[in-house]
């Protein structure tokens, strides 16, 4: 990707190259400052950086004995790079720049230096990316507003402590998913607000550790008192938040003034850069890289990643189609109403949930929004084959006796092709290393049938399925015994 030629606006250039930049997150600065630097052949160890405001001012009329020259010219970077340092110049560590420009230097000379994963300089922005997406998630998923106000008064305001530069990462998908609400986000960093028409941004409350009930409402109202304009902020509201995006916390904090509630998700601002891979060996490892996962589109509007859960030495997998509603928010496979019925069919068939491994073939909630409510949506062929590659780790890392697909989304992840249901259901399948599978129907499939008749026959089909599941792993203990 070639660097541009624009004035050095975010940043300026002293003369002894101490470079001070606009804020933590001027990425824009970085940038030419780091161009007009690269072009006049300034070595890494002959630059510092600082943010205006953050350091000792250095003076502009300081001498140097290599004045540097108007940049001129262009040069290439892997386009990976630019995304990787619009991500990693988030993190709070305060070497980041200096660490951004020593690659830029390599990179100069060393056009595949992003692919030596072994390399500590790329071992180590890539875990500063990685952790600034940790912590957008950590902000999806502790994010508690609170509504401070009555009716056409009321504004709902959530605390939020950063551990890393995200509000502003974050920010529009609150707004996307909360559109209806006029809110804030207050932080010591950064404050978002959104008035029903835009994401604004402004300095952040000078005020440690998390404010608590009549506390945050007091900071609220001192802030909205110094910071803005009433009329700025109309904006129509909803009352009650949309029962399917939200979940009622229980709190300290809530009392007569307020409530609070939980949200979900967001997607990162810029594309997630390729991840270091790991070796496939442990879950734990397995579930925080899944987390990152941006192998196709779903993860855009999905809350999180469900990776499957269960023990590392389970006999059995069970392997549905997606994460639903419930399971988007709680981060958790199987926990809605398709989860409790297969949970009480586990039962009748004699297996103890506990001690199987549950999972999906897609790992982020596909779904069409229509107004309150996010309508279930079938996952297509190229969402299913981008994700495989997770259930084929977590096959490798647990191998279970038996892998039991349940419906047809299941089917083609473990077969890897279109698999009738009804012509292979009921019987156990070899797979490759001496692995059985059994194929049988979804839990989910037994709560939309209409008639109680056909759902009492299809649910004793369907335990009488999973009875097969179970003689199988008591032959296995027989056996082994």
């Amino acid at each position: 990707m070639a660097w541009s030629s624009p004035g050095m606006t975010g940043g300026r250039i002293s003369a002894m190259h101490h470079i001070i930049l606009g804020s933590e997150t001027d990425f824009d600065g970085w940038r030419t400052a780091a161009r007009a630097l690269v072009l006049n052949d300034v070595t890494p160890d002959d630059v510092t950086w600082t943010v205006r405001g953050r350091g000792p001012d250095l003076p502009e009329t300081a001498t140097t004995e290599t004045p540097l020259e108007p940049p001129h010219g262009t040069f290439n970077v892997p386009a990976k790079f630019v995304e990787l340092a619009k991500t990693a110049i988030l993190h709070r560590d305060a070497e980041r720049f200096a660490l951004l420009y020593r690659l830029l230097w390599r990179l100069r000379r060393d056009h595949d230096l992003l692919d030596i994963a072994d390399d500590p300089e790329v071992a180590h922005i890539h875990a500063m990316a990685k952790a600034v997406h940790h912590e957008v998630q950590r902000m999806r998923t502790s994010i508690r507003f609170r509504e401070i106000g009555r009716e056409h008064n009321s504004h709902f305001v959530a605390w939020f402590e950063p551990q890393h530069h995200v509000v502003e990462l974050a920010a529009p998908f609150f707004a996307s998913r909360f559109a209806d609400m006029p809110w804030s986000i207050l932080t010591s960093d950064v404050c978002a607000h959104w008035n029903g028409h835009a994401v604004s941004i402004t300095p952040g409350v000078s005020e440690a550790g998390m404010p608590a009930g009549n506390r945050l409402e007091e900071i609220w109202q001192h802030y909205y008192a110094t910071i803005f304009n009433p009329a700025r902020l109309a904006a129509k509201k909803s009352r009650n938040l949309p029962e399917a995006l939200t979940i009622k916390v229980e709190s300290e904090s809530a009392d007569a003034s307020g409530s609070a509630t939980d949200y979900a998700e967001t997607e990162p601002h810029t594309p997630e850069p390729d991840m270091i891979r790991r070796a496939a060996d442990r879950l734990s490892a397995l579930r925080e890289e899944a987390a990152d996962c941006r192998a196709c589109h779903l993860y855009k509007q999905a809350t999180q990643t469900v990776f499957g859960e269960g023990p590392q030495s389970a006999q059995v997998m069970l392997v549905g189609e997606q994460p639903g509603d419930k399971e988007d928010l709680a981060g958790k496979p199987f926990v809605g109403p398709a989860g409790q019925m297969l949970d009480r069919a586990l039962d009748e068939a004699g297996i103890d949930r506990k001690k199987v491994y549950v999972t999906n073939a897609v790992k982020h909630f596909k779904f069409l929004a229509r107004g309150k409510i996010r309508l279930h949506q079938k996952p297509n062929t190229p969402e299913i084959k981008a994700c495989r590659r997770w259930y084929e780790r977590e096959l490798a890392s647990i191998k279970p006796d038996l892998v039991v697909a349940m419906g047809a989304t299941a089917a083609q992840c473990v077969f890897n092709k279109l698999t009738p249901i009804n012509k292979n259901r009921g019987r156990l399948i070899d797979l490759a290393d001496g692995v059985k599978a059994l194929v049988t129907v979804h839990p989910s499939y037994l709560l939309r049938l209409p008639d109680e008749d056909a759902k009492a026959r299809e649910y004793q089909r369907f335990v009488e399925d999973l009875k097969i599941a179970a003689e199988l792993l008591r032959k296995r203990a027989q056996a082994a015994a």
